[in-house]
């Protein structure tokens, strides 16, 4: 016979004590006592510390079955609800039942954005999180309350249009008020289809995902202003997660191309650097311009290839070094084609550089595993360190996945972890001339803690490079 909630808690020993066991904070104990459950995921150790069987965690059909509290007043049974506060033009629909009213903007949805909902710390820089290729199947809540202050322009695109779903704020967007902005966040969202809610409770909702994990939402702005919410919730509980999910082709490059553009310095100057130039192929998974800016910059001369070319094509075009570029999507997934080409390249002596998808690719090329991590790391204050330093680097991180360091081969070692949760951030191979780090050296939060990567790819190919 199922155990309660409160009894399973204390034969833990309390609230404190069971946040502790589960790696969860306390308020996410007090939504199990309110939802008369425990996520799935923790009974392994619950059981383990209590000796209850699994059986014993299981909740009963009559609490499920029950009617619970949602966010803005909802309430959850037999059907979703539909009544909404004055005022309210959008809706957050989450998987866990929950309801989050607000006011859209941006560009109205035909359909329900529906993917993962996470969430982002950065306090500057949402143009290139929103247009990051990373974000793709994702709606991304800013903690940050001022969403759209300095408004939106060309040259912060990181690539042709946003990859995000929607974005969820706190307060209205207001008016830019940089000497650089075109056009107002409002503005570019409609321009792009992408849509947006303003007046969600941000905090709560980030807590929400910290102690519960990731979670499908959908983000609803219907310009004929009707929610069909029992459908929504359908098909948010029919959209299959982004694990096994391969977004990498759906954002790619449809053809090679040639990248001379280097980083942007004052004025407006974006010259490569005069001097010695190696010829690099990147290929492309869903790449930051910033990425390429910042290997022109570094001393390359970058040709873009699909994500989908094989081995044999990358080196027919000769280069000295090959770099594994971001993006969004499960590695096992976009693996199947991509480690046969990374293998080859490898075999091949060339030298590698790999950042976040790239990064776990060649991981997986390389014999190891990743994992999907409960909330990821996303954000511009990411801190991790250099093991062979022993430097700390402000990082910026956009990740859901990651590799599990246990699984390495011996020919290959870790060299960066983070400092938050001490997951694997980097790692290199003994046998081949390859690198690789989780996070994004390019996106200068520190603001350039993390450049010498692209001058360690430069001298690796210098020093190992095989010459045509």
């Amino acid at each position: 016979m199922p155990m309660s909630i409160d009894s399973i808690i204390a034969r833990i020993g309390g609230a404190d004590a069971t946040a502790r066991l589960t790696g969860v904070g306390t308020e996410a104990i007090r939504k199990w006592r309110q939802a008369q459950a425990i996520p799935s995921r923790h009974w392994p150790a619950i059981a383990q510390a209590t000796g209850l069987s699994l059986q014993d965690l299981q909740p009963t059909p009559a609490v499920t079955d029950r009617p619970s509290p949602l966010a803005g007043g909802s309430q959850t049974g037999s059907s979703m609800p539909q009544a909404r506060p004055d005022g309210a033009t959008a809706a957050l629909v989450l998987a866990d039942g929950s309801v989050l009213w607000g006011k859209g903007f941006g560009a109205f949805t035909p359909k329900p954005a529906i993917g993962e909902i996470c969430f982002s710390t950065s306090m500057t820089g949402y143009q290139e999180t929103l247009t990051d290729p990373s974000f793709a199947g994702q709606i991304i809540t800013f903690t940050f309350p001022h969403i759209g202050n300095v408004g939106t322009n060309a040259l912060d695109d990181e690539a042709v249009r946003p990859a995000a779903l929607g974005l969820v704020v706190k307060e209205d967007p207001t008016e830019q008020a940089n000497w650089r902005a075109t056009s107002s966040l409002d503005a570019w969202l409609k321009q792009h289809g992408t849509p947006g809610i303003a007046g969600v409770d941000t905090r709560s909702l980030t807590l929400k995902i910290r102690d519960g994990g990731a979670q499908t939402a959908a983000l609803v702005f219907p310009a004929d202003g009707k929610f069909d919410l029992d459908a929504i919730a359908a098909e948010v509980a029919a959209w299959p997660g982004l694990e096994g999910m391969d977004l990498a082709k759906e954002v790619t490059c449809a053809a090679p191309y040639d990248w001379s553009e280097g980083v942007w310095s004052w004025p407006d100057n974006t010259a490569a650097p005069t001097g010695k130039r190696r010829k690099v192929v990147a290929v492309d998974y869903g790449a930051k311009r910033n990425i390429l800016r910042c290997l022109v910059s570094a001393g390359c001369d970058v040709t873009v290839v699909p994500a989908t070319t094989t081995g044999e094509q990358i080196l027919a075009l000769r280069p000295e070094g090959v770099f594994l570029s971001n993006g969004p999507g499960d590695p096992a997934a976009t693996a199947t084609y991509a480690v046969p080409a990374i293998r080859t390249v490898l075999e091949a002596g060339i030298p590698l550089f790999g950042i976040c998808l790239g990064h776990q690719l060649l991981a997986q090329a390389l014999g190891a595993k990743t994992y999907k991590m409960e909330r990821g790391h996303r954000g511009a204050n990411q801190p991790v360190q250099d093991l062979a330093t022993g430097k700390v680097e402000i990082t910026s991180q956009n990740h859901g996945f990651a590799v599990d360091a246990k699984t390495l081969p011996d020919d290959a070692h870790v060299t960066h972890v983070s400092l938050f949760d001490g997951s694997n951030e980097g790692l290199a191979s003994d046998k081949y001339a390859a690198f690789s780090v989780q996070y994004h050296p390019e996106a200068s939060p520190g603001p350039s803690d993390s450049f010498y990567l692209f001058e360690r790819f430069v001298t690796l190919i210098d020093t190992n490079g095989v010459k045509h």
